[in-house]
């Protein structure tokens, strides 16, 4: 039994990267769970989000993480600040790119900076099942030259290609020690939290241009019951008047539909029936109003 102690591995992983690169599919698929929500649209993840991976002989604590990028307002500050936190607590990085053009410059300060952290950072380049295999020898060669990484490996995160592969080395350079969660532990993430992003992914998917990016939610009330459904009310926030006209629609049908599709995938992910109230109210400039962000949840 001491024996079995002392090959046990656990501790952090951060993933990382610019925003859209697959970071959430990734976690998603690693936890074999919905964990982080994904839509097609940057800048979806706001939160570093952790998610516990426990296998024989060893257990790895994911974080999710807002992707890096020249912030321009609080929310945007306050999204980098969650992803460098969650690397600085991190054991390993997997930090995430993608196959289409070399590093651009502001990349190559990010590397610099990940360099003096002293922590082995594995490169997975991912959407490879979207290029040529030829076109990614040029892109592997000019990352290698860029930084100092542990490891570098081609990956699809929607299709799983490589994964089992970046899992083994994750646990390569994790150190040895005991799980720092039970066996069953998933995430720390409660049903509240789990239920204001659900919602926020449908606003994400249903609306365009500005609309996802000005909007917050916030579970208000969330009233389990033994007998009938839970009830939860949500507020979706947005910064103009002319934005919840939007948000709720001719006659309240987006808004509607938001609601549909949002409870039937909550009912899903808790397993219980769900009664949801949505309402729609304005907070100006909340995004770039650190006092507003902290009375959001943004903390």
């Amino acid at each position: 039994m001491e024996s079995n102690k002392k090959t046990f591995k656990s501790g952090y992983a951060a993933i990382a990267g610019k925003p859209n690169v697959g970071k959430s599919t990734l976690i998603n698929n690693f936890l074999g769970y919905k964990l982080s929500i994904v839509t097609p649209k940057p800048q979806t993840t706001r939160k570093k989000i952790m998610g516990v991976l426990t296998r024989e002989g060893y257990q790895i604590v994911f974080y999710d993480t807002p992707g890096i990028m020249e912030p321009t307002y609080e929310l945007q500050k306050y999204m980098v600040k969650e992803a460098y936190a969650a690397i600085e607590d991190a054991d390993v990085v997997l930090m995430m790119a993608e196959p289409f053009e070399p590093p651009a410059d502001k990349d190559k300060e990010f590397f610099e900076e990940l360099s003096h952290l002293n922590i082995p950072v594995i490169l997975a380049i991912n959407k490879v099942d979207l290029v040529k295999k030829d076109s990614l020898i040029p892109i592997i060669a000019t990352y290698d030259k860029l930084s100092k990484f542990a490891e570098i490996v081609p990956i699809s995160a929607l299709k799983g290609t490589n994964l089992d592969l970046i899992l083994s080395l994750i646990v390569k350079y994790l150190p040895e020690g005991e799980p720092y969660y039970p066996e069953d532990y998933m995430t720390d993430y409660n049903e509240r939290f789990l239920a204001s992003e659900i919602i926020r992914e449908k606003v994400f998917e249903f609306y365009g241009e500005e609309i996802p990016y000005a909007t917050t939610v916030e579970i208000e009330e969330f009233k389990e019951r033994e007998s009938g459904k839970d009830f939860i009310k949500a507020i979706i926030y947005v910064e103009r008047k002319s934005q919840k006209g939007i948000i709720i629609g001719e006659d309240g049908k987006a808004i509607k539909r938001v609601g549909v599709i949002a409870r039937e995938e909550i009912e899903k992910q808790i397993g219980r029936k769900v009664y949801l109230e949505l309402w729609v109210k304005v907070i100006e400039k909340w995004r770039k109003d650190k006092t507003k962000l902290y009375q959001l949840g943004y903390k």
